[in-house]
C-alpha cells in the first residue's frame, strides 16, 4: 500500500515520490510540490480538511482529496 500526504501525522516529514500530474492543481506544482521535495504536515483543520503543509519552505493548504493522490516516503527520525 502506498503512503500519501493524507496519511501523515502532524509533525511528520516525508519526501514526495510521485503523483498523477493531471490530477494535481498546477498551482501546487508551481509552489514546489514536486517529486524529491520534502513535505511536513503542520496542521489539520478542525473537521479534517484542509491540511496545512510546509513544502520546501512554502506554507500551503491543500484539500484532503488532493493530498490522498500524492505518494510520499516517510522520513524516519
Amino acid at each position: 500500500m502506498q503512503t500519501t500526504i493524507a496519511q501523515l501525522e502532524i509533525g511528520e516529514k516525508a519526501i514526495i515520490r510521485s503523483f498523477d500530474i493531471d490530477a494535481i492543481p498546477l498551482k501546487l506544482i508551481e509552489m514546489g510540490c514536486l517529486p524529491g521535495n520534502m513535505v511536513e504536515l503542520l496542521q489539520i483543520a478542525p473537521f479534517g480538511d484542509p491540511l496545512f503543509l510546509d513544502i520546501n519552505d512554502s506554507h500551503l493548504a491543500i484539500r484532503l482529496e488532493t493530498a490522498s493522490m500524492i505518494e510520499v516516503e516517510i522520513i524516519k527520525a
